[in-house]
């Protein structure tokens, strides 16, 4: 298939393959050639809802103390990430059981910031 495109003001004719002309890759299992996925990050948890960070940055501060109370939407910490502020609010009301985290923690997108109860 042909296509006209425009870059800069200049018109390009294009060549396409579209997908019929494509062979189907094979697939590949990690675990025959010896790769083993990582093990998923699970806090340890004996009853309540974790808070996890939704992205990888820092920990700009934490806003919760333990036993504190909260309700859903509450700003619970911020993160910071390529100089952007992300508000973390408590997803459910209840109280603040563990705080995993603290002010300057590098953080990774999943792990875990704080427990609810």
């Amino acid at each position: 298939m042909k296509l006209k495109v425009t870059v800069n003001d200049v018109p390009y004719e294009v060549a396409v393959e579209t997908e019929e002309n494509y062979q189907q890759l094979p697939i590949i299992n990690m675990a025959e050639m010896g790769v083993a996925p990582p093990p998923p990050k699970a806090p340890k948890v004996e009853k309540g809802t974790v808070i996890e960070a939704p992205l990888s940055g820092s920990v700009r501060r934490i806003l919760v103390e333990v036993d504190d109370v909260v309700e859903a939407g509450d700003v619970v910490a911020l993160l910071e990430a390529m100089k952007m502020e992300t508000e973390i609010t408590a997803p459910v009301d209840g109280k603040i059981a563990k705080v995993y985290v603290e002010a300057g923690s590098n953080l990774q997108g999943g792990d875990p910031m704080i427990e609810i109860l």
